[in-house]
């Protein structure tokens, strides 16, 4: 399969799977959704037990495509927030190895993971209160992970988290200098691991902890209200072409 916006490389049940839009920071737009979503299928086909996701270049994920939103292009929510809830509930181990930025979606597409890795170059953040939005389909895969106050205090600062400080709150389960050694010692461990035991330990943890699915609906229904505002779409397409922010004259 050939996808344009992901590189995947499966070797003895181990997937790769890189975000490669480095020009855009690896920011997520349609086809991304659709390319992952794709590869998560062809993960799953060829029986792979640890899916690891990483970003190609300097960034893990900046986020939401504001280029391609200011263009017109719709990013469907329900599909974006389905595909993390395959990463926290598929029968694999899900690992985010972080190098670099990640934030809004890409906080997300991280949390959404089993494990998250990151080396000292890491930081996490939401901005999306500057732009007059709220990161509603990250909320919930964000609090299950490191608990609602914490997810609220995020989402009210805007301020990005150094890895080290990500990693005393529970966003970052492991932090080395290097990512590469940080996951090699990981998967030392993740590797013996079988297919069944993991299918049968993440359904029945997707079964006692149902967050993700009572959070779904109004997510998604937050997400389509805030991104029809004529102002929002305003302050998106300002920031595109002008690089200034709602306050800045």
């Amino acid at each position: 399969m050939n996808c344009e916006t992901i590189r995947l490389e499966i070797d003895k049940g181990i997937a790769r799977l890189r975000l490669d839009r480095p020009e855009a920071g690896n920011a997520i737009n349609a086809q991304m959704v659709a390319d992952l979503g794709a590869e998560l299928a062809r993960c799953e086909a060829e029986g792979a037990t640890i899916v690891v996701l990483e970003g190609a270049g300097d960034s893990f994920c900046a986020g939401g495509d504001f280029e391609a939103t200011a263009s017109g292009e719709t990013l469907d929510p329900a599909a974006l927030y389905d595909l993390w809830r395959r990463l926290a509930e598929g029968p694999f181990v899900s690992v985010a190895l972080v190098r670099g930025r990640a934030n809004a979606g890409g906080v997300g597409l991280a949390a959404a993971c089993d494990i998250v890795l990151a080396d000292r170059s890491a930081s996490f953040g939401l901005s999306e209160m500057l732009f007059g939005l709220f990161p509603a389909c990250v909320l919930p895969f964000l609090a299950r992970r490191i608990g609602a106050q914490k997810a609220h205090y995020m989402t009210l600062m805007t301020r990005p988290l150094p890895a080290e400080e990500a990693a005393g709150w529970g966003l970052v389960d492991a932090l080395g200098d290097e990512a590469e050694a940080l996951l090699r010692r990981h998967l030392q461990r993740l590797r013996h691991l079988g297919r069944p035991a993991i299918a049968r330990y993440k359904a029945h943890r997707a079964a006692t902890d149902d967050s993700l699915a009572r959070g779904r609906d109004a997510a998604l229904a937050a997400n389509r209200e805030m991104f029809a505002d004529a102002e929002v779409q305003r302050n998106i397409r300002r920031y595109v072409t002008e690089m200034k922010f709602p306050w800045e004259a």
